[in-house]
């Protein structure tokens, strides 16, 4: 093939050609030695300023290179606020009682949280006849037991946290204070049953 042939080909199969010759041979280089050092287009990332943990600096008035924490920083994976309200216990770890006063408004609060999130396992009335157990035939809890009844508000908190045998936890879902506006909706629910 002349040069004129090749340079009259389409652009495809002079990129296809170039690819062929050049490709194979900087495929040899990859694993040959240098004495020379490596070209690094940036090296910043290699040649950082930096204290180690632990260190010292002129630089801070302590002398440390490590800076102490920000006051109300809470460690990973830690309650952000490990108060009884957050908690469903007091210091010495008993359940406590719902510290929210009960009014017209935080029942109904609750009733709405009990529909969207407690509804569907443990039926409308908290009897534990719902639309799984229907459907999947896995019984869940009555709330109107008499077990669950003498549970302190603390523990049914605890319940709806954590998570108890089938149960998954509702803490990430369930903000705090609507966990207490829940309990005292379950509480009037018993409450009616027994009337």
């Amino acid at each position: 093939m002349s040069r004129r042939a090749f340079f009259r080909q389409p652009v495809t199969w002079k990129l296809l050609m170039v690819a062929v010759l050049v490709l194979p041979s900087t495929a040899c280089l990859r694993g040959c030695t240098s004495s020379r050092p490596p070209i690094h287009v940036n090296p910043n990332m290699d040649h950082q300023p930096k204290y180690i943990s632990q260190g010292s600096s002129a630089f801070f008035y302590d002398g440390g290179a490590m800076r102490p924490p920000v006051p109300g920083t809470v460690a990973r994976g830690e309650p952000i606020d490990a108060t009884s309200f957050s908690t469903g216990r007091d210091s010495a770890g008993q359940f406590i009682d719902n510290p929210l006063p009960v009014s017209d408004e935080v029942l109904h609060r609750g009733r709405e949280r009990y529909d969207i999130f407690c509804r569907p396992c443990h039926g409308e009335t908290g009897d534990g006849q719902s639309v799984i157990r229907e459907r999947t035939g896995i019984p869940s809890a009555n709330l109107l037991d008499e077990r669950i009844r003498q549970y302190p508000d603390g523990q049914i908190y605890s319940v709806i946290t954590e998570g108890m045998g089938l149960m998954a936890d509702y803490a990430s879902q369930i903000r705090p204070e609507d966990r207490w506006r829940i309990i005292h909706y379950i509480r009037s629910l018993q409450n009616e049953q027994v009337q």
